[in-house]
C-alpha cells in the first residue's frame, strides 16, 4: 500500500530533532573534553568554551535548518506531492 507524506509539521520536527543533534553530540563532545584533560600540554580556555558550546550549537542550528527544511517541503510537496512510502501490515507472533 503507497502512502503519501503530504505535510510535516516543521516546529515539532525541529525540535525532535534539536534535541537529537544535541544528544548525538553530547557523548563526542565528553569524550573529547575528556582527551583534552588527559593529553599534557598547553589548552586555550577559548577551545575548551568552544568544545562545550559544541552541543548546544549543534541543536540550535538543527533546530534552524530543520524548521527552514520543513517548511520548504511542505511548499514542494504542495505543488508535486510529497514523499512516497509503501507500507505493509505485519502479522505479530505472540
Amino acid at each position: 500500500m503507497k502512502k503519501q507524506i503530504i505535510s510535516i509539521a516543521p516546529l515539532q520536527t525541529a525540535k525532535v530533532l534539536a534535541v537529537l543533534y544535541f544528544a548525538i553530540t553530547l557523548p563526542f563532545i565528553i569524550l573529547s573534553t575528556l582527551f583534552m584533560l588527559v593529553i599534557p600540554g598547553d589548552r586555550t580556555s577559548s577551545f575548551s568554551g568552544f568544545i562545550l558550546l559544541t552541543p548546544i550549537l549543534y541543536a540550535l542550528f538543527g533546530f534552524v535548518f530543520t524548521l527552514f527544511g520543513a517548511w520548504v517541503y511542505n511548499k514542494v510537496a504542495e505543488r508535486i506531492g510529497g514523499i512516497e512510502l509503501q507500507t505493509q501490515d505485519v502479522v505479530e507472533e505472540a
